[in-house]
């Protein structure tokens, strides 16, 4: 048997930290993921996706990414049920992250050169110093 989704999407607010009883740290998500085809009216339909992380990782996403960080989410489809108040019963359908990726960078991020700004400038040359 095998349970395993990989997706790639936006975030579409910050992570929610939160620590169990026990001082297990788990941040939850929801990665907005665009379907690889378009509707009638030529747009593409997006899925929300809930995700949940733990331990270290759910400290990492919580402290480095944000609304609208680019990110992708390795892990396994869950599915679960609660009781409400009025005793109706709910089901919940999540993927549990065992690895994300951050895809892009965000301002704050230790990883980030600010130095250089001049990536991407166009470079003008004639032929002469081309050396072949």
């Amino acid at each position: 048997m095998l349970n395993k989704v990989i997706l790639i999407g936006r975030l579409t607010k910050d992570p929610e930290l939160r620590y169990t009883p026990s001082g297990v740290a788990v941040a939850t998500f929801t990665l907005a993921v665009d379907r690889p085809f378009t509707n009638q009216q030529g747009e593409r339909d997006t899925d929300f996706i809930p995700i949940v992380v733990w331990r270290k990782q759910a400290e990492n996403c919580a402290n480095y990414i944000g609304k609208g960080r680019l990110v992708a989410v390795e892990g396994r489809i869950q599915v679960r049920s609660y009781d409400t108040n009025e005793g109706q019963r709910r089901w919940v359908t999540e993927v549990v992250a065992d690895n994300v990726r951050f895809l892009d960078r965000g301002k704050g991020d230790p990883n980030v050169d600010q130095g250089d700004s001049s990536f991407g400038n166009e470079v003008s040359f004639s032929d002469e110093d081309i050396p072949f």
